[in-house]
Formats: C-alpha cells, sequence, structure tokens
C-alpha cells in the first residue's frame, strides 16, 4: 500500500513543478497594461471569433478540437493563476488565447481567422497586433 502513496505523491509534486513551470512562462511573457486593456476590450468579438472557427467544418479537426478545448477552458471558473491577482490573473487566458490564435494561423492560414472576425477592421487590425497574427 506504500507504493499508492508514493505514486500519488509523485504525481502531486509533479503537477506542482509543472505549475510553477508555467507561472514563471506567465511572468515572463505579461502584457503590459495598454496592452491588457486593448485585448480587453476586443473580449466579447474574440470568444465570437472562437465559436465560429470550433465550428467551421472546413478546418483540420486538430484545430477545432484545439478552439473547443480553449473555449472549455476559458469556461472553466478556475484558470492556471487566479483572476485576483494583478496583471497575472487575466495575462495567463491572454497568453493562451494567443498561442491557440498562432497555432491556427499556421494550420488553417489567416484567411481563415479574418473570414470568421464578428467585429470591425480596426478591430481586427487590433487582434493581429496583440497576437503577433500578422507576421
Amino acid at each position: 500500500m506504500a507504493w499508492w502513496w508514493q505514486t500519488l505523491l509523485s504525481i502531486g509534486a509533479a503537477v506542482l513543478l509543472i505549475w510553477l513551470a508555467l507561472l514563471i512562462a506567465l511572468l515572463a511573457a505579461k502584457p503590459d497594461r495598454e496592452r491588457l486593456s486593448e485585448a480587453l476590450r476586443l473580449l466579447p468579438d474574440l470568444l465570437r471569433l472562437l465559436r465560429r472557427l470550433a465550428g467551421d467544418r472546413t478546418l483540420p479537426a486538430g484545430v477545432r478540437i484545439r478552439l473547443g478545448l480553449l473555449l472549455a477552458y476559458l469556461a472553466l471558473p478556475f484558470d492556471l493563476i487566479p483572476d485576483f491577482v494583478p496583471v497575472l490573473g487575466y495575462a495567463d487566458d491572454a497568453i493562451i488565447v494567443t498561442a491557440v490564435l498562432r497555432s491556427t494561423v499556421r494550420r488553417a492560414g489567416l484567411d481563415a481567422v479574418r473570414r470568421h472576425w464578428p467585429g470591425t477592421e480596426a478591430g481586427f487590425a487590433a487582434l493581429s497586433r496583440l497576437t503577433g497574427l500578422d507576421r
């Protein structure tokens, strides 16, 4: 029975180490306040974009699954970093969304993202600037 406790402690330690590594990565990549507030203004259009992209049957299945998982993560009541932590609380969501959108552009192309964007051209330009989609 002792091996169960060792296994459980090992898994717990591994999860804690992974969480700490993600926390350090988020600290290193944290956006400044201006970029974060601009990203928050785009949030309603961004959520509609993610839902539209996830439902587009012309996109590769891997992209749609990734987008569906991202929407599920955003809907969960808990995050990697709790939202009450100043700046970083919301930055983890922004960083994860950016990573998934960049991955989507690499696999499906920028035109697919532009086609599903529900907001204005200025909003899409801001989204591209914030996430680096135009690179």
